[in-house]
């Protein structure tokens, strides 16, 4: 059978939820898992990264993270397609340089085999 609107929007939040946790532990294995091969980032300045190069970025060992959560979230499911909109506050180092910021994000998952995995993302800086 398969799952309810409200069961996949659980399961949906569940994975967000891993995901920032993620962060916040460095857990690469996590964070591999998560993202779907094919997953693409829109960074801030319009680049495009793919899984490799963003699981790169984490295996530096130069980002630490004191803060890394997710909220306002707004969901919508679409059959094996959910989009997540929300609010993402990060606060930690990268690289020797300081970090502190909030984005509005926009997540886009995909059910492949039964398990939602990121597919794309983007966010938005917010002031304040």
């Amino acid at each position: 059978m398969p799952p309810t609107k409200k069961s996949a929007e659980r399961e949906v939040l569940d994975v967000e939820r891993r995901w920032v946790q993620a962060h916040r532990d460095l857990d690469l294995a996590v964070i591999e898992e998560i993202l779907a091969d094919d997953y693409v980032q829109i960074r801030s300045d319009g680049a495009l990264v793919g899984k490799a190069e963003a699981l790169q970025s984490y295996r530096s060992g130069t980002r630490r993270w004191e803060l890394a959560e997710s909220d306002e979230y707004r969901l919508a499911i679409h059959g094996d397609v959910a989009i997540l909109v929300g609010r993402w506050r990060g606060r930690g180092v990268n690289d020797g340089a300081r970090f502190d910021y909030t984005a509005r994000f926009m997540a886009v998952y995909v059910r492949r085999g039964g398990t939602w995995l990121l597919r794309a993302d983007q966010s938005t800086p917010l002031d304040g």
